[in-house]
């Protein structure tokens, strides 16, 4: 019997077997480096690295053309702790508080929660995925505050507020003002500086959304903005009610610490930093004022140009 062979059965000898064509050679050299965790689509923490990605971008959500239209009425959020927290210590109307799965507490959280069950707030624990489009995107810190949409005043009912008062009227107006953390921040130096009102175009412009309520610290919950239809008609009726226009415009030959009006009643107009101010609402100024300043700086924002020129006007009223 022959070695390795069956019984009876002469062993059986192994001829050459057919090649590969090259596939176990391409199969050892891979398909590159292994991706990093967050860029695999099953990376169960990838919307989470997405989401502080744009927090460290300073918020910076979805371009605008890929949003969706907000609807008129539809409610706003404020996100940020100490933006909730400042809302609801100023009595802002809040209809829930929304707070992140696994929060890292800390003082104002809690204080935040410990007013909104006094207010009777409805509170709402949700993932951050839910919060980050709540805020479309921007940086909340765990907390949102759903606020309903504004009731705008009308125009004329600004000047009614100061007449109530007794109060020689001051009222800002918005020219293609776009930015809504501008038109927070002018709400701000509204308020400080005594100011009855912000008027605003219904078109073109900021509204009072949930980065206006943001910036503004809270100040719109104490100072109503009016929407006009049309800007430039609106400041022709607040001229023929007796009312002074001021137009803040960098190229004036007037400064502003020179200019005779600012005890009287007043409107002052802040245009974009852009643009300035439009053709037809510089047609509706009584003068042209602008901010002193060292040559080097070209321009002042909105918010800084408003704040400079309340004071102002406040300086004056006040002698």
């Amino acid at each position: 019997m022959a070695a390795g062979g069956r019984a009876g059965r002469p062993a059986k000898k192994k001829g050459p077997s057919k090649g590969t064509g090259g596939q176990k050679r391409r199969s050892l050299e891979g398909k590159g480096a292994t991706p990093p965790a967050e860029m695999r689509h099953w990376y169960k923490d990838k919307a989470r690295t997405e989401r502080i990605a744009r927090e460290e971008r300073g918020g910076v959500g979805r371009p605008a053309a890929a949003r969706p239209r907000r609807a008129e009425d539809a409610p706003e959020h404020i996100g940020g702790r100490n933006p909730v927290l400042e809302a609801l210590l100023a009595g802002v109307p809040a209809s829930a508080l929304y707070v992140a799965q696994r929060i890292d507490n800390d003082d104002r959280v809690r204080d935040s929660i410990k007013i909104a069950a006094e207010r009777g707030i409805a509170l709402l624990e949700v993932t951050r995925d839910k919060l980050d489009r709540l805020t479309d995107g921007a940086v909340h810190q765990g907390v949102a505050l759903q606020i309903p949409a504004y009731d705008y005043a009308h125009p004329a009912d600004l000047v009614e507020l100061a007449r109530d008062a007794g109060e020689v009227p001051l009222i800002v107006a918005l020219d293609s003002v776009t930015d809504p953390r501008n038109l927070g921040a002018i709400a701000r130096s509204a308020t400080a500086f005594g100011a009855h009102g912000l008027l605003i175009p219904a078109r073109r412009s900021a509204g009072v959304t949930g980065g206006a309520w943001k910036t503004s610290a809270g100040s719109l919950a104490n100072l109503r903005v009016a929407r006009a239809a049309n800007l430039t008609a609106a400041l022709r009726e607040y001229r023929e009610e007796g009312l002074f226009v001021i137009g803040l415009d960098g190229e004036a030959k007037v400064n502003l610490d020179d200019a005779t009006l600012l005890s009287e009643p007043l409107v002052v107009v802040v245009g974009s930093e852009g643009k300035g101010l439009s053709r037809l609402v510089r047609e509706q100024c009584d003068t042209l004022v602008r901010i002193p300043m060292q040559a080097a700086a070209e321009s002042l924002n909105a918010g800084v140009a408003a704040g400079v020129a309340l004071y102002e006007v406040a300086r004056h009223r006040r002698h």
